[in-house]
């Protein structure tokens, strides 16, 4: 029997052989990237390439969490989809709060160090958006994913951008604003990827009261 399009049944993608590589391909290379940037940005004194690492390490959580609801009912991917978008704004929260830690004690970043290691995790996340973009389609939990590397790639660019500024004027603001833009995109897309996902778990919902109806009646 064909797969129906209520929520007791999973989704064809979530059966697809392909996507779930491109998951661990993708939440290895995020991974990997966390510990090189993290490790960089604290050497380099970078709020925006810490900012960048630690994105890296909630895509690697949002990939292992979309790894782990694959083929389940429409309901818990939707939910899969509104856990990875409040981490997302959390993520947003928490870059504020560094950017005003670090501007408040002057700090000036290495820009040799960020414009390497921009470079690198721009290559990387480039990878990442060129393999997750034949399924940007999909449901709220697959789209979720591409929105999450296509931030990325622009976070990347604006990190390469602020090793510029940073060399340039030798302070610390190119930094500091590329920081707040990325925990803007942060903000920006947390709220896409929850709206997406409680309309997706609102039809869901609201296609399993029929279901269980017919399923009474069937049975009396």
């Amino acid at each position: 029997m064909p797969c129906c399009s209520s929520d007791a049944c999973a989704s064809p993608a979530g059966s697809s052989h392909r996507f779930r590589r491109v998951l661990w391909i993708v939440l290895a290379i995020n991974a990997g990237m966390f510990l090189a940037e993290i490790a960089a940005g604290m050497l380099a004194g970078s709020a925006a390439l810490q900012a960048d690492a630690l994105d890296f390490l909630a895509d690697a959580a949002n990939y292992a969490i979309s790894l782990t609801v694959l083929g389940m009912t429409l309901r818990w991917r939707a939910g899969a989809a509104w856990v990875k978008g409040a981490s997302m704004g959390l993520f947003g929260l928490w870059v504020m709060g560094t950017v005003v830690w670090h501007a408040v004690n002057g700090s000036v970043p290495h820009a040799p160090t960020m414009g390497v290691v921009g470079t690198l995790a721009l290559i990387m996340n480039v990878i990442c958006l060129v393999l997750l973009t034949a399924f940007r389609d999909g449901d709220a939990n697959m789209r979720s994913v591409w929105i999450c590397s296509r931030n990325d790639v622009a976070a990347n660019l604006a990190v390469l951008l602020a090793a510029l500024g940073v060399f340039g004027t030798g302070t610390g603001w190119p930094d500091f604003m590329v920081a707040v833009l990325m925990a803007g995109l942060a903000l920006h897309g947390a709220a896409q990827i929850m709206r997406d996902a409680t309309r997706e778990w609102r039809s869901a919902s609201t296609m399993i009261v029929p279901v269980l109806r017919a399923a009474k009646q069937g049975t009396q």
